[in-house]
């Protein structure tokens, strides 16, 4: 090829930018982490699922469309449930809802924490006791149990699921990134730019917050399953979204007196969770693997 030699074209295809590099880090990625991969086509289906959802459900999911109780048949592939709506329609809208209480949740939980325990684990002293004490007294609490009296406080409505579990997020990743930060403030390359006069915010946002990146993704990737676990159960409890809202723990709890004679309404949703739990969890198992050195291997 015009005396371009293999390696010399691969050299050419890893530095070139675009569709082609991606393609390369994605095959990669698969051949080496193929569980990871299962995870990534699994969040990959929920996040199509839900934005085509409008496509892809044959009925709006609050219409009354079949009859009530309705077993699985070629019009309504999971039935229809106590007054007449279609499940299936229901599942479908119901992958929107919870990618958007997990995006929402999870960007405000990781991201005040991610704040939070940069600052506190960098300055240290005083602010860093107080504020780890505040901490502890938050993570005293299991994150279920914060969630629901959260819940009865501000009352039932979506963006109110996503504080209550946003605030249980907060302070498990600010601790994390904290422990992160008191590692890499030690480094020689923080004493050099305390030395030549930086800032303390140029030095938490250009020499601190790129060592802390990695662990973030992989937080992130992991709350958001448990996000949706937490909306699941939270609406099961009837403190989660309003029950006429398509949520796959609300389904699951309104089937509960109709589960010996009309199982259909809770396995469809229940098949749901599981996948979209597990597929998230894979992936970011796959991706602490990846992105963390001290796993990575040779």
């Amino acid at each position: 090829m015009n005396g371009t030699t293999q390696t010399e074209l691969e050299v050419v295809v890893a530095r070139r930018p675009g569709p082609l590099r991606l393609w390369r880090a994605v095959s990669r990625f698969a051949l080496h982490k193929p569980l990871g991969a299962v995870g990534g086509a699994l969040i990959l289906i929920l996040i199509v699922v839900a934005i085509f959802a409008p496509f892809i459900a044959p009925y709006p999911p609050k219409a009354l469309v079949a009859k009530s109780l309705a077993p699985p048949s070629e019009a309504f592939i999971f039935g229809g449930d106590q007054i007449g709506r279609d499940v299936f329609s229901r599942v479908i809208y119901g992958a929107r809802l919870s990618l958007y209480v997990g995006i929402l949740a999870v960007s405000l939980g990781s991201i005040a924490g991610l704040t939070f325990g940069i600052v506190t684990g960098y300055v240290g002293g005083w602010l860093d006791m107080i504020s780890q004490r505040f901490i502890d007294s938050l993570m005293a609490f299991p994150g279920l149990i914060l969630a629901l009296g959260l819940m009865a406080a501000l009352g039932a409505s979506v963006n109110n699921v996503a504080i209550a579990i946003a605030i249980g997020i907060f302070p498990s990743s600010s601790r994390t990134i904290r422990s992160q930060v008191l590692s890499v403030k030690s480094h020689m390359y923080i004493e050099a730019a305390r030395a030549i006069g930086c800032s303390q915010l140029r030095i938490m946002t250009l020499h601190i917050l790129p060592q802390v990146v990695a662990p973030y993704l992989i937080l992130i990737s992991l709350y958001l399953g448990s996000s949706i676990l937490a909306e699941a159960s939270l609406s099961f409890l009837g403190l989660g979204v309003p029950p006429d809202e398509p949520s796959w723990g609300g389904m699951i709890s309104g089937s509960t007196k109709t589960l010996n004679f009309a199982p259909w309404i809770a396995i469809a949703p229940g098949i749901a969770i599981s996948f979209v739990v597990y597929g998230f969890n894979l992936f970011g198992d796959a991706l602490r693997d990846v992105l963390d050195p001290r796993l990575r291997g040779r």
